[in-house]
């Protein structure tokens, strides 16, 4: 495979990561409302679990879901559901930083299942495979991989590192309640998106 195919892979892997999505979003939140640490566990959770689903597009579950149309919106609308749900979580979110808020920090496990029920991530793998490797070419799939782990940890860290640096300046729990229900809002207006998509 040529430099040049690794480095476009390399590239479609940085936009669409670090491009504002339902991940990004909840990255940035735990950023700003927790410390960094919980909030790099959820991006691990969600990097990981995207590989994993980009792997299982690469090697033909997306041909699955194309033949099940009743499954593929079952899991766009999970993918939705599970998204209010955060979007309100956020919403409610008194801005506060108490004990009971640090323990409802969205972690390892949520991070996963979020990317598995993301349909921007679906979009995205479903994309690049298509657009970058050729049918049956495991090598190019496992390649492409293994450039999206490093690159959408790296991403959704970054996200991560966003929310620390925001918080310096949201230090009131009036303006923490503002910008919860902000990326709540936008949030929720991504779900609008991915119903259409």
């Amino acid at each position: 495979m040529e430099h040049t195919q690794w480095l476009s892979m390399a590239t479609f892997a940085l936009v669409s990561s670090i491009s504002p999505g339902p991940v990004n979003l909840i990255c940035l939140s735990s950023g700003t409302r927790h410390q960094t640490l919980p909030g790099l566990r959820f991006a691990l959770g969600a990097t990981l679990a995207y590989v994993l689903l980009f792997l299982a597009v690469g090697f033909g579950l997306a041909s699955l879901l194309l033949s099940y149309p009743s499954l593929q919106n079952l899991l766009r609308y999970a993918g939705v559901g599970f998204l209010l749900f955060l979007s309100w979580q956020l919403v409610r979110d008194q801005g506060e930083l108490t004990q009971e808020a640090e323990e409802s920090v969205p972690g390892f496990w949520t991070g996963a299942l979020l990317q598995w029920l993301n349909p921007k991530a679906w979009l995205a793998a479903s994309a690049g495979i298509s657009a970058y490797t050729d049918a049956g070419q495991v090598q190019q799939v496992l390649i492409f991989a293994a450039l999206y782990l490093p690159i959408c940890g790296l991403s959704l860290s970054v996200w991560v590192g966003a929310g620390r640096f925001l918080r310096r300046y949201v230090s009131t729990p009036a303006l923490m309640r503002m910008l919860n229900r902000l990326l709540g809002a936008m949030l929720a207006i991504s779900c609008l998106w991915l119903l259409r998509a």
